[in-house]
C-alpha cells in the first residue's frame, strides 16, 4: 500500500512537471523566443544588412539563429551541431545588385556597417598598410573583406575583372566611392585564368598604390574569397617584426613546374573547363629568362615592402622579366617568387635560405585536399578544385595556425564560420588596442 502511494506521488510529480514544460514552451512561443532554431528553413548571413531600409527587403518572422561563437571556437559538439543544421538551410546573402544599392548612399551605409565604431591604436595609425584586391565576383564577399580589414590610415586598390557582371562593377565603384582611401585601379584587365593578365592586374594596383599620397610600409594582395586571420593590431605588430623583409612562398621548381616557363603558352578555348579560356602549352621552347635569372616558384600572394615595390618599378631588369613572362603559364606564381631571390633586392630572401613553402610563409593558409590528414586536419566544409572551403569546425585551427590570411571562405558553404571569425577578430582587436593604451 505504501509502495502504491509512493508511485502515485511520483506519477503526479511527472504530470505536473510535464504541464510546466508545456506551459513554458507555449509562453515562449507567444513571445517569439527562439529555442534552438527557428521554424524558418532560411538563414540570412547578415540580417542587419540584408533587411536594412536600403535594400527594401522585408524580414521574415525570424531570419537568423543564435550561435555562440566562443562555443564554436572551443569545438563544443552541440554548437558545432547547430552550425551543421544551419548549413542545411537555404542561405541568403546580398546579391551584387543589393550591394550596389546599399553602397549608393555612403553615409547611411557607413553608419549601418558601424565604421565609426572601429578602434585603432597609435601604433596602427603610424603604420599604414596597402592592399591590392583583385576580384571578379560576389560583391558582398568583397564588401565583407574590406569591412573586416578596413583602417582609415590604410589604402586599398580594387581591381575588378572587366568581364565581371555590370552590377558587380557598379557595386565595386560605389563601395570605393564611400571612402577616401579606397579606389578602383586606374587600368583594368580582362583577366583570364592562369594568364599574364592576372599578374598584370596586381601590377596595375601596385603602380597606383606607389603613387598614392598615403606613405604605406607594406603591401598585401588579396582576392575576394580571402579573410584575415589576425586583427589589424597584430598584423601591424608582425609587419614591424619583418623589418623590411618580404614574406611569400619561394621554392626551387619541380620538373613539371619548369614547363610553365620553358615552353611558350597560348590562350585557347578549353572544353569542359570552368574557365573556358586558359593558356595551353605549345611545343615551342622559350628563350632563357633575361640575364639568366634563377627561377623560383611559389604563390600568387605576397607581403612585400615599399622599398621592394619601388625597386621593381625602377629596375630595367624587372621590366624585361615582366615582358618575358607574357607567354608563360600562371606567371603570378613564379614572378614574385623569383624576384625576391635576386641578390641585393630590398627585403630579399637569400638563395642560401632554401625553399620557403606555403606553411613556412605565413602569408596565406590554403588547405589542399591531397595534404589533408598529413599536413593539416580534414576539411569540414567542402572542396572546389582540390581546395578546401572552410567550415565552422576549423575556426580554432585557422585562428591558431599562425598564418595571417586564409583562403577560401564562402558564406553559402558555411555562414557560421564567417560570422564567428569576424566576431573573434573584433574581440582580438579590442583586447589588443585596450592593452596597448595602458
Amino acid at each position: 500500500m505504501k509502495r502504491c502511494r509512493c508511485y502515485n506521488t511520483f506519477l503526479r510529480q511527472k504530470v505536473i512537471l510535464l504541464i510546466c514544460i508545456v506551459s513554458v514552451l507555449g509562453i515562449l512561443k507567444l513571445m517569439n523566443v527562439e529555442l534552438v532554431f527557428p521554424g524558418s528553413k532560411s538563414y540570412f548571413v547578415e540580417p542587419q544588412l540584408y533587411f536594412s531600409d536600403l535594400t527594401k527587403n522585408v524580414p521574415p518572422h525570424d531570419p537568423s539563429s543564435s550561435i555562440n561563437c566562443t562555443a564554436i571556437y572551443e569545438l563544443e559538439p552541440s554548437e558545432i551541431g547547430k552550425s551543421l543544421q544551419v548549413r542545411k538551410r537555404t542561405i541568403y546573402d546580398l546579391s551584387d545588385e543589393k550591394v550596389a544599392t546599399v553602397t549608393k548612399d555612403c553615409e547611411t551605409y557607413r553608419n549601418l556597417r558601424q565604421y565609426h565604431h572601429k578602434i585603432f591604436s597609435r601604433e596602427e595609425m603610424d603604420f599604414p598598410i596597402a592592399y591590392s584586391m583583385v576580384v571578379h565576383k560576389d560583391a558582398i564577399s568583397v564588401e565583407r573583406l574590406l569591412h573586416t580589414i578596413y583602417s582609415p590610415v590604410n589604402v586599398y586598390c580594387i581591381h575588378y575583372d572587366l568581364k565581371s557582371p555590370a552590377e558587380f562593377q557598379r557595386a565595386m565603384i560605389n563601395l570605393a566611392g564611400c571612402f577616401p582611401n579606397v579606389f578602383i585601379a586606374s587600368k583594368l584587365e580582362s583577366v583570364i585564368y592562369a594568364h599574364f593578365s592576372r599578374l598584370q592586374a596586381d601590377v596595375n594596383c601596385l603602380s597606383d598604390l606607389l603613387a598614392h599620397p598615403i606613405q604605406w610600409k607594406y603591401v598585401i594582395n588579396l582576392c575576394g574569397q580571402d579573410m584575415p586571420l589576425k586583427a589589424n593590431y597584430e598584423l601591424v605588430s608582425k609587419l614591424k617584426k619583418l623589418n623590411g623583409k618580404n614574406m611569400l612562398e619561394s621554392s626551387k621548381p619541380s620538373d613539371i613546374k619548369k614547363q610553365r616557363f620553358t615552353f611558350k603558352h597560348q590562350v585557347s578555348l578549353v572544353k569542359g573547363q570552368d574557365y573556358m579560356k586558359m593558356p595551353m602549352k605549345t611545343f615551342v621552347e622559350k628563350s632563357p629568362p633575361p640575364s639568366g635569372i634563377e627561377m623560383y616558384t611559389g604563390s600568387a600572394y605576397f607581403i612585400l615592402s615599399l622599398a621592394f615595390i619601388q625597386y621593381i618599378f625602377e629596375s630595367p631588369l624587372v621590366a624585361e622579366f615582366l615582358e618575358w613572362n607574357k607567354d608563360t603559364f600562371s606567371p603570378d606564381e613564379h614572378f614574385w617568387a623569383t624576384l625576391v631571390r635576386i641578390p641585393g633586392v630590398p627585403g630579399e630572401i637569400p638563395r642560401t635560405q632554401g625553399n620557403v613553402t606555403d606553411l613556412d610563409s605565413k602569408t596565406r593558409l590554403v588547405k589542399w585536399s591531397y595534404f589533408e590528414e598529413s599536413l593539416y586536419p580534414p576539411c569540414t566544409g567542402t572542396h572546389v578544385r582540390g581546395v578546401c572551403i572552410y567550415g565552422a569546425a576549423e575556426l580554432r585551427w585557422l585562428l591558431t595556425s599562425g598564418h595571417w590570411f586564409g583562403n577560401k571562405f564562402d558564406p553559402k558553404v558555411d555562414p557560421i564560420l564567417l560570422k564567428c571569425l569576424i566576431e573573434k577578430l573584433d574581440e582580438q582587436q579590442k583586447k589588443l588596442t585596450s592593452l596597448s593604451s595602458r
